[in-house]
């Protein structure tokens, strides 16, 4: 699980911005949406609220980012565009099962005979708490370029090495880990989280993993049927027929569920209505069909205990059901799955009977500059501000920030006065 993202000079943050996912025990509320593991108390899921583009997705992108690093993936890791920085630090927390770490590194984007100067510092480090809470930190490896700065825990030989490495990857994948077991267990432990996270953009998820599940997954296959039975769609049930198909021509409507490289997988999703089947491609509402989606991904996080993290949860969902996505992960009965995510639904700031004030955290623009912020930095004395408030309201009224102020109005008052002139 996560204990905290943090993210420097990186798309539109600035300067630097944290999310802590451990929970504040002061708050004596809502003890099931906690998991207790290493001496650590981490929340199950949190979301993060604030207007169009303040940052919120960018939040999620790191953790993107840091998976595919982990993972030896392609991917971008760009500066913010408005600095002269060229170099972005992205970090993250997290327990695996066994121990607490902390990874972080900096990328340079400085063009260097063509290619970034790429993977300039990193740090991997084994995290302890005791039983006030307190962290300690101790190094198992830094390699700082910058700073001709070398270390690896216990061997001297593969510390003095790491200055020789190229800066294009990471230590685990410019080592040779067959010759190193340390720098194995290293690998071990960093890839295994990567794989525990899995990334979604709700404006953007195919429903392939869906498919898969459906064709082949028995483990997971009638737990992620009965979600979406569950979710009140009026399905009786949810199937991938083998029936024939009809040609490839017929695909959704929706861009974002498609499937471009086996498209009569589409077609062969049936839903069973009032015990009618149906051609899901063509039936069911955009909606369904995303919640047919994601449905697998859920189903994974819980039956796994991976993280699922969301950008968009609500995105053509009903309040309620979003609702009901979030209080699974909340619930006692999960012990390990956690959920983060981006929302506009402001239903969901619930603190009376969905979520802790630590769960909520808001991102707004101040000065072009992105602040992150949870609920619980505001307090009953001086904010007024308590665990049975009705966060709406404040929200809504604009004392808790990270609320847009547009003035379409302009648009037409605008128009009026051009007429007038003519």
């Amino acid at each position: 699980m996560i204990l905290g993202i943090k993210v420097n000079n990186f798309l539109v943050f600035g300067g630097q911005a944290q999310m802590s996912l451990v929970a504040d025990m002061r708050i004596k509320k809502f003890y099931s949406n906690v998991h207790s593991e290493g001496g650590f108390n981490i929340l199950k899921s949190a979301c993060i609220y604030g207007g169009n583009n303040v940052g919120k997705t960018c939040m999620l992108k790191a953790l993107a980012a840091i998976k595919a690093v982990l993972s030896d993936s392609d991917c971008d890791i760009p500066a913010n565009i408005f600095s002269s920085n060229a170099v972005c630090t992205l970090g993250v927390s997290f327990t695996d099962g066994e121990g607490a770490y902390s990874y972080e590194f900096s990328f340079d984007n400085t063009p260097d005979g063509g290619q970034p100067r790429g993977f300039v510092y990193e740090r991997f480090a084994s995290l302890s708490a005791d039983k006030y809470g307190n962290v300690s930190e101790r190094d198992i490896f830094v390699r700082d370029i910058e700073k001709d700065s070398f270390f690896f825990e216990g061997d001297k030989e593969l510390s003095s090495l790491l200055g020789l490495l190229s800066s294009s990857n990471i230590l685990i994948y410019a080592v040779n880990d067959k010759k190193y077991p340390a720098v194995a267990r290293c690998k071990a432990i960093l890839t295994s989280f990567a794989r525990s996270v899995g990334v979604v953009d709700m404006n953007n998820i195919p429903i392939d993993k869906t498919v898969s599940v459906l064709k082949n997954d028995l483990a997971i296959r009638e737990r992620t049927v009965e979600l979406i039975k569950l979710a009140d769609l009026d399905i009786d049930d949810y199937v991938y027929s083998e029936a024939d198909v009809r040609p490839a021509v017929f695909r959704p409507q929706e861009n974002v569920l498609s499937i471009p490289d086996c498209p009569e997988d589409m077609y062969r999703l049936t839903s069973i209505h009032r015990g009618k089947p149906v051609r899901s491609l063509t039936f069911d509402s955009t909606g369904t069909k995303k919640m047919v989606a994601i449905a697998s991904y859920i189903i994974e996080a819980l039956t796994e205990g991976k993280i699922l993290v969301v950008d968009e949860i609500d995105s053509s969902l009903h309040f309620k059901l979003t609702r009901a996505i979030v209080s699974l992960f909340n619930n006692e009965l999960n012990s390990c799955a956690q959920l983060i995510f981006t929302v506009h639904d402001v239903t969901l700031l619930d603190c009376r009977k969905l979520f802790r004030k630590d769960q909520i955290w808001f991102a707004s623009k101040e000065d072009g500059n992105v602040k992150l912020y949870p609920l619980a930095s505001f307090t009953a004395g001086r904010d007024n501000v308590r665990s049975d408030t009705d966060i709406l309201e404040k929200y809504k009224s604009g004392a808790l920030g990270a609320l847009p102020e547009p003035d379409l109005i302009a648009v037409l008052l605008g128009r009026g006065d051009d007429e007038e002139q003519a």
